[in-house]
């Protein structure tokens, strides 16, 4: 007999214990840090060339622990760099744009790819119906900053195309445009973080964007960053407050009142 599907949790058991150690939030509630010292140590942002900073995105964290001997709380800003990740092509159909894309540093411009298609525009049409109006404003803003430089419009392509993450995957993605959305997106966050250009991104957004970052971690087997988990725990606490909560004993918390 088959088990009924259960969603995964947004939180996973190394994000639960770090929540643990550092008794941010839960469910909302306000808890105490039994770790002040290592929430005060944590860097504002990373050693990070202004290079090397491009290639990340820039997530703010918002702290709140208790200092006992003072009897308050004290809030600090920290910030959470996510390395950005993009998708690496294979030998498939569907990577074909995404190759192109790579070797012309460009966006895949799902819009011209409408226009030009002969052999399968109906197909390809047919899968963007309901969106086909983002793809051509990414189109028209990406190839006017090509030709301006202009940085203007930039966050609106952005954003536009962080929403049709919620459209995705569809036949024709599948198909012909693997992963188009997320190397689009991280495009779009290196050119603004290059323009200077103050922006923010959604908490499922973000979500994505940690989780890749973490699955080359896993996969490379690379130095475990014990700053960044705990940011990033704190994050999903923030984003999440219901989600994986629910996994913590009443022992590993004490409420303030």
């Amino acid at each position: 007999m088959e088990q009924p599907f259960k969603p995964k949790p947004l939180l996973n058991k190394s994000e639960l214990r770090q929540i643990k150690r550092s008794r941010t939030r839960v469910e909302g509630k306000k808890v105490l840090t039994d770790d002040v010292r290592k929430l005060k140590s944590l860097k504002v942002t990373p050693d990070l060339s202004p290079t090397e900073a491009v290639h990340y995105y820039k997530e703010p964290i918002w702290i709140e622990y208790y200092i006992p001997k003072e009897s308050r709380f004290a809030y600090e800003t920290k910030f959470l760099f996510i390395l950005l990740v993009d998708p690496i092509p294979n030998e498939e159909e569907s990577d074909i744009a995404l190759k192109e894309a790579i070797e012309k540093k460009t966006i895949i411009d799902v819009w011209t790819y409408i226009n030009e298609s002969r052999e399968h525009l109906d197909f390809i049409k047919g899968s963007y119906h309901s969106t086909i109006s983002m793809h051509e404003t990414i189109s028209h803003i990406f190839t006017a900053y090509l030709e301006t430089k202009s940085t203007e419009e930039l966050k609106i392509a952005c954003y536009l195309t962080e929403a049709l993450l919620k459209y995705e995957p569809t036949l024709a993605s599948l198909r012909f445009f693997r992963d188009y959305v997320i190397f689009n997106l991280n495009y779009f966050i290196r050119e603004l973080n290059k323009a200077k250009i103050e922006f923010s991104l959604e908490d499922a957004t973000v979500s994505l964007l940690i989780k890749r970052r973490n699955e080359v971690w896993e996969e490379e087997n690379r130095a475990e960053d014990e700053d960044f988990d705990l940011l990033a725990a704190l994050f999903f606490e923030q984003a999440f407050p219901n989600r994986g909560a629910s996994e913590l004993s009443t022992d590993d918390l004490r409420l303030v009142e």
